[in-house]
């Protein structure tokens, strides 16, 4: 399972010029699912985002996760994160897990996060979206939970 984590100041997504999932402070997260994910990667990645220290403390030092801050959460399924671009122009998706295997761990991950008391927003499974946030700082991570960068 793959994320791209984003502290973001605000955001937001819309389908079909109707915006279905918005948050203030927090952080705006990618996610993708692989075909070999199960249920040890969603409790993972849930678990490293809920506790990611990327928010800045009272002295400016990245010390206090989401959860600390208060902030919230915008959770976008994002299969192209499995996309495989080494041969060719055009990316082949054969890593990303099949929409119903996506759908339950992605869903899973949610529940995980709000487990934890965060407040969770989504985007809408398999719909063409327009996502838009303010990064902050910028910070952005990546995380896979098969691998360490």
């Amino acid at each position: 399972m793959r994320a791209v984590v984003q502290r973001a100041r605000y955001g937001r997504v819309t389908v079909a010029g109707q915006v279905i999932g918005e948050i203030g402070p927090g952080l705006v997260v990618l996610l993708g699912v692989g075909q070999d994910d199960r249920e040890e990667d969603a409790r993972y990645l849930a678990e490293k985002i809920a506790h990611l220290r990327i928010f800045p403390d009272q002295e400016g030092k990245l010390n206090l996760s989401v959860k600390d801050s208060g902030g919230e959460v915008l959770l976008v399924s994002q299969f192209t994160l499995y996309g495989d671009c080494r041969k060719g122009r055009r990316p082949s998706f054969t890593e990303a897990a099949p929409p119903e295997q996506a759908l339950a761990l992605y869903e899973r991950v949610r529940a995980l996060l709000e487990e934890h008391g965060i407040k969770v927003a989504t985007g809408q499974f398999q719909a063409e979206m327009l996502v838009e946030l303010a990064n902050d700082g910028p910070v952005t991570m990546l995380l896979d939970s098969k691998r360490i960068f």
